[in-house]
């Protein structure tokens, strides 16, 4: 995987479908700290623990979701990882995405960085992509 996941050099990721490139860092520096996800010039930020407690869901899971991506204003599909990350039955009790505004796609862009990490298995087909964990 390119970078390290730092300000200075954040990881190179790009979306399941494989038609847009984005980075990812984590910002230690503010409290709680943050995944912060650079798409061209829009900035998305997610609680860091959301690598973590994603992964822990899958697990628990044990079978392909669908990822569900969409943005906050949408509706997410019930069943998939953007419903979840949003779900006031998750860990935080709500949205991972901190930016108001800019708190949705949150099945868009953290389970590539799940893969890269070697944490969970994601599909790269054209549209209705799902992902397990390993």
């Amino acid at each position: 995987m390119a970078g390290t996941g730092t300000p200075e050099d954040p990881w190179q990721l790009t979306t399941a479908p494989g038609t847009s490139n984005y980075s990812m860092y984590e910002d230690h520096s503010v409290d709680p700290p943050l995944l912060v996800c650079q798409v061209g010039s829009t900035k998305l930020t997610y609680l860091l623990r959301a690598k973590d407690d994603l992964a822990a869901m899958l697990t628990e899971h044990g079978d392909w979701m669908e990822l569900g991506a969409a943005d906050e204003k949408k509706p997410a599909k019930d069943g998939t990882v953007e419903a979840w990350g949003r779900s006031e039955t998750n860990p935080v009790g709500g949205w991972y995405g901190q930016r108001k505004g800019y708190r949705g796609r949150f099945g868009m862009y953290l389970p590539p960085l799940l893969e890269e990490l070697g944490l969970v298995e994601l599909e790269h087909k054209p549209r209705g992509n799902r992902v397990r964990a390993v």
